[in-house]
């Protein structure tokens, strides 16, 4: 028989949950957006600090060194939360079963491109064909716009990337733009919110490399969380981000970044599409 006394009691344990979980820290990830690890921990620092800080929690912030080890860490529950791209949340949700809560604006706008880059002086007057033979370097296989979109626009067009360039991968997008516009390849794949920040930085000059294919509008980075997290802090994350004004973006988000809008089931469908099709992704 329970007792009054032992329902009374019951609903005085739930504060001392509540105060545990608010001194558990929240563990967020954040990929190699910025050339050094260093680098990129200074530009998102302020961001995840904001969430937490909505939260009420302490939290831990971890940079992973390739696009693949976000996917990873999030996936095996290392990370509750982590701003990532989107061919790694489609890899994560595939794995692991992640779940994104917005989608990044930047300079208002919920997409950007794939590009790739060509060094100075390199005659294309039809691209690819024109490519054949040259060198090439793709990013790491977690990155959305440096590996999974370029390799499936070149499937698309008939072309083993193996066999028509001298192909390498697992770059970086920063040494990507680095190797280009200092000769050591010809070629390169990129973004364009990476290649504009770049130049905007003085890290590039201009005339040092062009862009010669561009890729249709992709969703930007995702804000995804691991399935099992619990529903309140799902629920605070994504309403902490998504109460961030352009004005509030200056100060707690990276140059450009203007805020979040939340993701629907489809915004992502384009790029599990292009996983799907070069086989990357569960069939089941």
């Amino acid at each position: 028989m329970t007792s009054r006394r032992s329902l009374l009691a019951a609903p005085l344990l739930l504060p001392g949950l509540a105060a545990a979980q608010s001194r558990t820290p929240i563990r967020f990830a954040v990929g190699p957006f910025q050339p050094t690890a260093g680098d990129t921990r200074r530009a998102f620092e302020p961001f995840f600090a904001h969430l937490a800080q909505a939260l009420g929690r302490p939290h831990e912030l971890t940079v992973t060194t390739d696009w693949a080890g976000i996917a990873v860490a999030l996936g095996s529950g290392q990370v509750d939360a982590a701003w990532m791209g989107p061919w790694g949340y489609v890899l994560a949700r595939d794995r692991a079963r992640a779940e994104a809560l917005a989608t990044v604006l930047y300079q208002g706008r919920p997409t950007y491109h794939a590009i790739i880059l060509a060094r100075a002086g390199l005659a294309l007057a039809r691209f690819p064909d024109d490519a054949r033979g040259l060198s090439i370097s793709f990013a790491d296989a977690g990155s959305t716009s440096g590996w999974l979109i370029p390799h499936h626009w070149f499937a698309q067009q008939g072309i083993d990337v193996r066999r028509f360039f001298q192909y390498r991968d697992g770059a970086s997008h920063a040494a990507n733009v680095i190797s280009v516009a200092s000769g050591q390849v010809d070629l390169a794949t990129d973004f364009d919110r990476n290649f504009n920040a770049m130049l905007a930085a003085g890290r590039v000059r201009p005339e040092q490399a062009r862009i010669v294919w561009q890729s249709e509008p992709l969703p930007n980075d995702a804000l995804a969380v691991r399935h099992d997290l619990d529903a309140g802090t799902k629920s605070a994350l994504a309403a902490a981000a998504l109460a961030i004004t352009p004005e509030q973006a200056l100060r707690v988000m990276p140059p450009n970044y203007t805020g979040w809008v939340a993701a629907t089931p489809t915004t992502y469908a384009l790029i599990e599409a292009a996983g799907r099709s070069l086989g990357r992704l569960r069939t089941s």
